[in-house]
């Protein structure tokens, strides 16, 4: 991801970051990928020890 942003100073410091809309929509979707990626770790974590059941005899069971 390729951002260019534009820096706003007040009295000197920097005070405020402008983005075009379209960079701002890809920020936005990288947070959101990477909360969905956090979650699935976490509840992949939790969930280790519990029973699966492999996809061949689910789709039997399902007459797939």
């Amino acid at each position: 991801m390729t951002l260019h942003p534009q820096i706003i100073e007040k009295d000197g410091k920097k005070e405020f970051v402008v983005l075009s809309y379209e960079e701002f929509l890809q920020i936005e979707e990288a947070l959101e990928d990477f909360e969905d990626l956090k979650e699935l770790r976490k509840e992949k974590e939790e969930s280790k020890d519990q029973p699966t059941t492999p996809l061949d005899k689910v789709a039997k069971e399902l007459n797939l």
